[in-house]
């Protein structure tokens, strides 16, 4: 089983572009949050996944709950509490790319508090986005990641940086290195990678056996701890926004890591240039995919075959 551990929320996204004379687009809410998505993509693959966080009681709450029976994944790690639904209001760019406001005051994801310990028939565990930003919850999926870590757990962490969530930069990317020697694959954009200030030579050092970074319409690459680098082209797509695209790319490497053996820090050291390629693309193909939609909708296997 994999578990992907973080917020969901509901993102209000608009449904088209503003016309002359509206001052503002239809919105249309949508299930999302990062680790939301990578739970329901997981999901929708056929992979066996199981959603951690804490969910609040509303409305939106229910329909999150909802939206990952709909998708198989597992409810038995999700918290309960009577406060609010964390909104996402996205703004859309000319090319698709999506910015986002966040309302999260007194949230009911915020207040998560760490489990006992996850089942040993764990696999995976998956991480990312606001959830590693908003207190005291966020310091609650640290101490998991670290636990669950050193339980030999293979863990994968998307930092999905959102720069207004974050009020002190340099504390939080001090926090992110010290992640890193507890992750077994980094997976982050182009845009995280020069908000945090690093590169993959790096932060390999400091602990992940790989990192791949995404560069939107070009492509993805992985490197690795020997010195290999591997890129693959972005699949063509018609693309309507590209919310989801990143948490689809988490859930797509990992279940093809799975089918193939390959979760598990070793695993991923053994991976010649070839297997990465595919896996990759793999990944670029199921990113497309959901770029090609509305809101953080990803593939069904089938949509893949």
């Amino acid at each position: 089983m994999i578990v992907v551990a973080g917020e969901s929320l509901i993102d209000l996204v608009p449904q088209r572009r503003a016309v002359d004379g509206e001052p503002l687009p239809p919105l249309l809410p949508r299930l999302g949050g990062g680790p939301y998505n990578t739970a329901v993509a997981l999901g929708r693959l056929g992979s066996p996944v199981t959603f951690c966080s804490r969910v609040s009681t509303d409305g939106f709450g229910e329909a999150l709950l909802g939206g990952l029976r709909t998708a198989e994944v597992g409810t038995s790690l999700v918290q309960r509490g009577p406060e609010p639904t964390t909104l996402a209001v996205a703004s859309i760019g000319a090319d698709g790319s999506a910015g986002y406001g966040f309302y999260t005051s007194g949230s009911a994801d915020r207040l998560f508090e760490l489990p006992p310990e996850l089942p040993r028939g764990v696999r995976a565990l998956a991480f990312g986005t606001c959830s590693l930003v908003l207190e005291p919850g966020a310091s609650a999926y640290g101490a998991l990641l670290r636990r669950e870590a050193g339980r030999g757990v293979f863990t994968l962490l998307d930092p999905n940086i959102r720069p207004g969530l974050i009020p002190d930069p340099d504390a939080y990317r001090a926090r992110f290195a010290g992640w890193l020697p507890s992750v077994s694959l980094l997976k982050l954009s182009e845009d995280d990678a020069k908000w945090l200030g690093g590169d993959p030579e790096r932060w390999l050092a400091q602990g992940p056996a790989a990192v791949v970074l995404t560069r939107g319409e070009r492509g993805l690459t992985v490197y690795t701890r020997d010195g290999a680098e591997v890129s693959v082209p972005a699949a063509a797509v018609n693309v309507v926004d590209t919310i989801g695209a990143g948490d689809t790319v988490n859930a797509a490497l990992l279940h093809t890591l799975d089918r193939h053996a390959a979760l598990s820090p070793s695993a991923l050291r053994a991976l010649d240039a070839p297997t990465w390629s595919a896996h990759l693309t793999f990944a670029a193909r199921a990113a497309a995919l959901t770029c090609s939609r509305t809101g953080a909708e990803p593939p069904y296997a089938r949509e893949l075959e």
